[in-house]
């Protein structure tokens, strides 16, 4: 039988997406869970200017954290990171505001470092709509060139809170893989957060990677949820669409205050005008089992228990992750 902190502590484990309260406690929690590389991506609804703060924030963070963490951008930096035995930081943003109207800006973050573009956050931008937009009236001229920009580039796109609608138009027309970076099935659970089925099968048709959310209100136990629920809605993604695309993505918003303002924020448009959800003031668990970083070998221990394969694990893990962001990184022709 496999050793499960065995397999844990050779396995590259890569995290789709995180928005926690950046600082050492979070960096060293990523070392004690044994995470290879992070997507840390806070950016919301921030402009131009905020989106270079981000990236200033973030070269203090890795000067002054150096022996815990390490920039990223290629794959290769990935496997060094593993070999330091530091986590790799990719940066990326849940919107493209950063960018305003400016096209040029696409290539001026990728050269600063930003790996993973998601197109839209929650309501309409210059390229296209969120999942809460009123009307949903898909990929927008603009947008195209966007999203023609990032692939010329080498920046992952990202789909997970954009409208159905949206993402159908930007896996069609997207040259390169993209990534559904931390979403759960509607088939599971009938809620607009969650995405169908279609639209897991259309990524994955086109060599991308459906990350596995732990948030709970997607879910189908909610606040009851623990990490076998967690591994439910991870299992019927692969009975779908293959163990190939699919990998973890756990949304941990860790230390960051319930209610607060960080997140009161990020729940309303824009940042400043209507309450979209109330997932920034109501109660919201992890999953039992897996609710800090500290017990993500407990998430492959339980994969295991499934009688799931050493390579299964494996590539769920970050195999998966490391394949498409290697392919969507190669600036496209």
């Amino acid at each position: 039988m496999t050793d499960a902190k065995q397999l844990h502590d050779r396995a590259i484990v890569f995290d789709g997406l995180q928005t926690s309260q950046w600082g050492r406690p979070i960096f060293e929690e990523m070392r004690a869970g044994g995470i290879t590389a992070v997507n840390v991506s806070t950016v919301l609804w921030e402009n131009f200017r905020e989106g270079i703060d981000y990236v200033s924030q973030w070269k203090h963070f890795l000067r002054d954290n150096s022996d815990l963490i390490r920039p990223v951008r290629t794959v290769a930096d990935i496997h060094a990171a593993k070999a330091e035995n530091k986590t790799g930081i990719i940066l990326g943003w849940q919107n493209t505001s950063p960018l305003e109207d400016k096209l040029d800006y696409v290539e001026i973050f990728k050269d600063l470092g930003v790996g993973i573009m998601q197109m839209t956050y929650n309501t309409q931008n210059y390229s296209g709509a969120g999942y809460l937009e009123e009307n949903d009236s898909g990929l927008t001229g603009f947008g195209k060139e966007v999203l023609s920009e990032m692939n010329r580039v080498g920046v992952l796109c990202d789909l997970s809170h954009v409208g159905d609608k949206t993402s159908a138009d930007i896996i069609e027309y997207s040259k390169s893989p993209v990534c559904i970076s931390h979403i759960l099935p509607r088939a599971l659970k009938d809620v607009k957060r969650n995405k169908p089925d279609e639209l897991f099968t259309a990524c994955a048709s086109k060599g991308g990677i459906i990350g596995i959310s732990l948030f709970a209100p997607g879910l189908a136990d909610g606040n009851d949820a623990t990490v076998e629920s967690y591994l439910d809605a991870m299992s019927y993604v692969i009975d779908l669409v293959g163990e190939d695309h699919v990998g973890i993505g756990t949304d941990f918003s860790l230390d960051r205050p319930r209610p607060g303002p960080w997140l009161l924020w990020a729940n309303k448009d824009k940042g400043t005008a209507r309450t979209l959800t109330e997932f920034g003031s109501v109660k919201i668990n992890k999953p039992q089992g897996i609710q800090r970083m500290t017990e993500m070998p407990n998430l492959t221990a339980r994969m295991l228990a499934r009688g799931w394969s050493e390579e299964r694990v494996l590539k769920l893990l970050g195999k998966n992750w490391l394949r498409v962001l290697d392919a969507a990184w190669q600036p496209a022709a």
